[in-house]
């Protein structure tokens, strides 16, 4: 998606002369039927064909202002306010939001009351006028935003050791506050956190004021790129925020528990040079500013939230993960920013573009700087990649995830497997092509989402010929096809099953 415009202000509605309507079909490409206001509060999506609930037709949200209220406590209830600017795309009686973990407690369209229902995942509002296809609205939802999870449902907030941080890929940043939750969706985002006195809040974006009142504070931040709510980060704690420059003078500020900084010093020393070298290789680096956050929780994750990678403090302190390890791996979330970030997935299926990138450059990065030979890596993927197809489907074609599964549609046949076809593209068009198309893709979808299909078009257009059937075999194929120029590498014949019942 383009990046959306600035919002005008909604236009006020007179009220009364509320139109009755049967249906209204929402002519799109995933042609979902939206309902009229007179049946029961439905659950709706954008046609994602592995999250088919998430997300909402009708209309495109530009911005989010989001305001949360924390007591101090990372096991009770944040008061919060979600405030969303939006430009409807179809006739609308009603509009559906994803909010999932949280009690709602008023909603107001353009400044008036409306009714609001649950129905599965989604949150339904009934303004009390409909509102009219290409009109701008504004919707505020006053609720709370919940870090206590079941166990078959985690995700959004993360509680740390003195606050908490965010992590809602793939599917639960409507866990933490109402949104239209797709990566399709991109927008601005103003975030505003009050905390009390002693605690330090940061979020995606730059600072936009400080206001000390009464024993708490508020800290603003606003985004100057749009962004997925999957990628929206906030975190809230005893933390020292440390800054330094990197290149073209850009802002970088790390968020790191006070009583690690001394020990995470020479690793946060490092990112400065992490972005210049991923520049040599793609383009300037696509936002204002960048850091990492490094959270004092097990996650099981590190997380590319935009500007502001989320990290396990523990990656960096405990002694059993070599440094060239922990640094590829900091490679990996910066890569993000170019993939997965600036150029977001258009469907989640499209996620092989997110993590083989990031895997790639990881791993050249570690070739590059630390003696590991990528090609050493991408034999040992090929020789697993039939069985990574088996498991989890081919790159482009992933296997929906599987209910209360924690690792979802993240497989290794999107992380080793994608990259793997990175490097048979790279043997295939030569590597001046390869990184002509890497540094064209940055540029031509920066600030938008983009498809397979298109980066197969532009490949191909790189290349001057057309590579259709080369990533047909690659992307959606049940079997690796034979790497080029290695005809040698073979696939890993799987392991003989037990006996038994």
């Amino acid at each position: 998606m383009p990046h959306t415009p600035h919002p005008r202000a909604p236009r006020s509605r007179a009220r009364g002369g509320r139109r009755v309507r049967a249906a209204a079909l929402l002519a799109s490409a995933v042609s979902v039927c939206l309902v009229a206001a007179s049946a029961p509060p439905t659950p709706l999506g954008v046609g994602d064909r592995l999250f088919p609930h998430l997300g909402n037709p009708g209309y495109d949200v530009a911005a989010y202002d989001l305001s949360f209220t924390y007591s101090g406590s990372n096991t009770e209830p944040l008061r919060a306010v979600t405030t969303i600017d939006a430009r409807t795309t179809a006739d609308l009686d009603r509009v559906n939001l994803d909010f999932a973990h949280g009690k709602v407690d008023s909603v107001e369209v353009d400044g008036e009351p409306a009714g609001f229902a649950t129905a599965g995942e989604d949150l339904v509002i009934t303004p009390e006028d409909a509102l009219d296809e290409g009109e701008w609205t504004r919707i505020t939802v006053r609720h709370t935003s919940d870090p206590v999870y079941p166990e078959d449902r985690e995700g959004g907030w993360v509680r740390t050791a003195d606050g908490l941080a965010m992590a809602n890929q793939a599917d639960v940043a409507h866990l933490v506050f109402p949104c239209n939750d797709h990566p399709s969706d991109k927008a601005s985002f103003t975030f505003r956190v009050t905390a009390p006195d002693g605690l330090t809040a940061v979020a995606n974006g730059l600072p936009a004021g400080v206001d000390r009142t009464g024993g708490t504070t508020t800290w603003t931040y606003r985004t100057a790129h749009p962004m997925a709510t999957e990628l929206a980060q906030v975190s809230i704690g005893r933390s020292t925020v440390l800054h330094r420059t990197g290149p073209h003078g850009l802002p970088v500020r790390d968020v790191v528990p006070t009583e690690h900084r001394a020990a995470l010093e020479p690793w946060l020393a490092k990112t400065p040079g992490q972005i210049a070298w991923m520049e040599e290789k793609v383009g300037r680096y696509p936002f204002e500013t960048y850091g990492l956050l490094m959270a004092d929780a097990t996650t099981g994750f590190e997380l590319e939230t935009q500007t502001l990678s989320l990290f396990e403090r523990e990656l960096f302190t405990e002694p059993g993960y070599p440094k060239w390890y922990v640094e590829s791996i900091m490679v990996h979330e910066l890569a993000h920013q170019w993939f997965g970030n600036s150029v977001g997935p258009a469907t989640w299926s499209d996620l092989w573009l997110n993590e083989g990138h990031a895997t790639w450059y990881e791993a050249l990065y570690a070739q590059e700087t630390a003696d590991k030979p990528l090609e050493a890596r991408m034999k040992a993927a090929y020789g697993a990649s039939d069985g990574w197809r088996a498991k989890g489907g081919p790159p482009a074609a992933p296997k929906p995830p599987t209910s209360g599964s924690k690792t979802g549609i993240f497989r290794a046949n999107v992380y080793d497997g994608a990259a793997l076809v990175l490097y048979a593209l790279r043997q295939e068009i030569g590597r001046p092509a390869f990184e002509r198309l890497e540094r064209a893709w940055v540029t031509r979808h920066r600030d938008g989402t983009a498809t397979t299909a298109d980066f197969v078009r532009l490949a191909s257009e790189t290349a001057g010929r057309d590579l259709g059937d080369f990533f047909q075999g690659w992307l959606y194929g049940e079997k690796t096809p034979p790497m080029p120029g290695h005809p040698d590498w073979k696939p890993t014949p799987a392991p003989a099953r037990a006996g038994g019942a």
